[in-house]
């Protein structure tokens, strides 16, 4: 339980910090990156201080309690209570099954995902009647479905898929929706997503970390905007666009869990490209030193272990060599 808190809590104020470095990027600066950077720090960060920069929990409530107890006349600190800690350390065994049931159904998720995207392909080439190759849509080829999409997909073999009523657009308007499609699949923005995702399968309790996929989620699709509308022009045009698409492709099937998009990264996206918000002075200088607090929060937060003699820090060449006999199986 204090490893997931942990990682949690790392895994938030790097969210944190990475929103604060978006927001003062330039308008046309690719966000991703951002992303890019802060989903792989808090993976590598909490596993490389559980094993070189951990304190005890108990080493810290003797440090803290006696001051603490004097100023405030507590006798005790609730949130660093060894006792405590045990009684919630029990409930490991109910935890570690609940983490393989989660971690299970996200994989059955994405085989039946993966399965359906396929069953779609061939069946509307079947019915197409394409054994050469998809159909080419204003330069771009798609597949043609009868309600999926319009969407990106595919990891080998990227394809666009398009669903009937876009070909019925007025010309502009198809051509938006299909240069849209064919800047993710240039940009490989599937393999990205794909390769993001994978470490929920392995911390489906990491909720640091499902909150940092939808911000990636929404840096692409933002990153998208742009290039779209570099190349074709009117942001207006486009804008409203895609609220028509959102309308119509929110009445068929989706190809993503519902909390990784919706009304709310539609609004940012149009609040950017439309009416952003330009920043004051004082927030160009402001953003950028809160989030450089947040990450010295995060570089000198040790890993919280609970028993004594559990910690080991260098110094020169001596190191303390951590005490596991009393501690759990790592989780």
């Amino acid at each position: 339980m204090l490893c997931i808190l942990y990682v949690n809590a790392v895994g938030m104020l790097l969210v944190v910090a990475g929103v604060l470095i978006e927001r003062v990027l330039p308008a046309a600066f690719p966000r991703r990156w951002v992303w890019c950077v802060v989903i792989p720090v808090s993976i590598i960060l909490p596993g490389y201080y559980r094993w070189h920069h951990m304190v005890s929990v108990i080493d810290v409530q003797q440090a803290v309690q006696p001051p603490m107890g004097h100023v405030f006349g507590m006798t005790s600190i609730t949130a660093l209570d060894p006792v405590l800690w045990a009684r919630i350390e029990s409930f490991d065994t109910s935890i570690n099954r609940l983490w393989l049931t989660l971690s299970a159904v996200l994989i059955l998720w994405g085989v039946a995902n993966t399965w359906r995207v396929s069953r779609v392909v061939s069946l509307s080439r079947r019915a197409q009647g394409d054994a050469r190759g998809p159909a080419i849509v204003d330069g771009v080829p798609v597949v043609v479905t009868d309600a999926i999409g319009p969407a990106t997909v595919g990891l080998f073999r990227s394809r666009v898929l398009v669903p009937r009523w876009v070909l019925a657009l007025p010309g502009s308007q198809r051509q938006y929706v299909l240069r849209h499609e064919d800047e993710h699949r240039r940009a490989h923005d599937a393999h990205l997503l794909f390769v993001a995702s994978l470490p929920l399968i392995l911390m489906p309790w990491n909720l640091a970390m499902w909150w940092q996929l939808r911000r990636l989620c929404l840096a692409v699709e933002m990153d998208c905007d742009n290039r779209v509308v570099s190349g074709l022009g009117d942001a207006r045009a486009y804008g409203e666009l895609l609220l028509k698409v959102a309308l119509a492709g929110s009445r068929g099937p989706r190809l993503q869990p519902a909390f990784l998009g919706g009304v709310g990264t539609l609004e940012r996206r149009l609040t950017v490209l439309l009416a952003p918000t330009p920043l004051r002075h004082v927030q160009r200088f402001l953003l950028p030193a809160l989030a450089l607090g947040l990450l010295a929060i995060v570089l000198l937060m040790p890993h919280p272990v609970l028993t004594h003699g559990s910690h080991s820090m260098t110094s020169g060449t001596t190191t303390t060599v951590p005490n596991y006999t009393s501690r759990a199986l790592p989780r």
